[in-house]
């Protein structure tokens, strides 16, 4: 009985040093946080999605108090967000525009993409990649095994009838995800004004790129559509003609003038001239 009345004597005794220790310890090195902290990551979405390159919403507004981070990555929150933050730090919010990611290819379906082989591994763009960079016939297009999808955090990519990925303008918020989670880099993050993309990624000469590509849509690097932009906004290298937004007018010439349809202008998609 002695015994065990000295053991719980000294397990008390312990227990009490180790409580003192603490409580001293959790004062002297106390970390004051800022209160703005707090403030900013209750009016973030709580995605913690990462588009603004910082780990999580608490990484974000730790890094806007303590680093002055810009006030406008959060692409989620969008200007209301921003607004709000900068309410917070007492500065003024500029304006930046909401981007959108593209995908930059119109194959990836059930019925419009030639392939070289059946896929029967992983179910995943990564892992295809490792055989022969991916079952297409096509090694620039789309693997349509939906990393993409699965990546993003806002439900903002789905399948149409023949499984090409859309992508929701609505939902999506620029975040970046899907750019990240795509082995082909073939989805970029665009200006939501920006409304002609070409849908296009291969860089074998037109022939091939036809040949190769179920869908029929591919750029075949015939320079058409550089010759007719009246802003010098498209360039052709490497077989592939590619867009400057910070230059394209989204006058929309060029996706007229293109022989394949790689290049489309969702205005005139809307709006067709009768």
């Amino acid at each position: 009985m002695s015994l065990l009345v000295a053991s719980l004597i000294v397990l008390g005794s312990l227990g009490l040093i180790f409580g003192v220790g603490l409580a001293i310890a959790s004062k002297k090195f106390y970390v004051k946080v800022d209160p703005k902290i707090k403030k900013i990551e209750e009016i973030l979405p709580g995605a913690n999605c990462g588009a603004c390159g910082y780990p999580g919403c608490s990484g974000y507004a730790e890094a806007i108090v303590e680093k002055n981070a810009d006030i406008t990555l959060c692409a989620p929150g969008g200007h209301e967000v921003s607004n709000g933050i900068a309410k917070i730090m007492g500065i003024e919010a500029t304006a930046k525009e909401r981007r959108i990611a593209v995908i930059h290819c119109q194959s990836g379906g059930k019925n419009n993409t030639n392939l070289k082989y059946k896929n029967i591994g992983i179910q995943t763009c990564q892992a295809a990649m490792v055989l022969s960079k991916g079952h297409n016939l096509c090694e620039y297009g789309c693997l349509g095994l939906n990393d993409c999808v699965r990546a993003c955090p806002f439900d903002a990519i789905s399948l149409d009838d023949n499984n090409i990925r859309i992508i929701d303008k609505n939902k999506c918020t620029g975040c970046g995800n899907c750019v990240t989670a795509c082995p082909k880099n073939i989805i970029e993050l665009v200006p939501i004004s920006k409304k002609v993309h070409i849908l296009c990624s291969s860089l074998d000469k037109g022939k091939i790129a036809k040949q190769n590509c179920g869908s029929n849509t591919a750029c075949i690097g015939c320079r058409l559509c550089e010759k007719k932009c009246p802003v010098n906004a498209i360039t052709v290298q490497d077989n592939l003609a590619k867009i400057d937004y910070d230059k394209c007018t989204v006058c929309g010439l060029c996706a007229k003038v293109c022989p394949t349809g790689a290049i489309i202008d969702e205005i005139a998609e809307h709006h067709p001239v009768a």
